[in-house]
């Protein structure tokens, strides 16, 4: 393992212990859910570590709070590189999650049953 992978897993690790309000609340409905996928949370991958990662469906699931409204550039590129590698990418604000969490389940569960999210 590289040092950058290191460093990487260790913050995702971090990440793990302290999500954000809205991170916690999916991740509390997508593990307790019975939706036919098994989540994985904070997971490195090809660089990043993505927030939510479905392995058997190579579906990642984002969940974009204010920070993200300046980093769209950045975001698309991370998008595309992990889409060009056969992972799918759902984006899923965290004022939905917060407000309607059914609703935003919905979306990855219907991500989870389509070809495209």
């Amino acid at each position: 393992m590289s040092k950058k992978e290191i460093t990487l897993a260790a913050y995702a690790r971090g990440h793990r212990q302290a999500p954000t309000d809205s991170e916690a609340r999916l991740w509390s409905a997508l593990r307790s859910s019975a939706q036919g996928a098994r989540f994985r949370r904070q997971v490195p991958l090809l660089g990043f570590i993505v927030d939510f990662f479905a392995p058997s469906h190579r579906l990642v699931v984002e969940v974009d709070g204010g920070y993200h409204t300046q980093r769209k550039r950045a975001d698309a590129r991370r998008d595309h590189k992990l889409q060009k590698a056969g992972y799918r990418v759902l984006r899923i604000q965290a004022e939905l999650v917060m407000r309607d969490l059914p609703g935003a389940v919905a979306r990855v569960v219907a991500a989870l049953r389509s070809e495209e999210p």
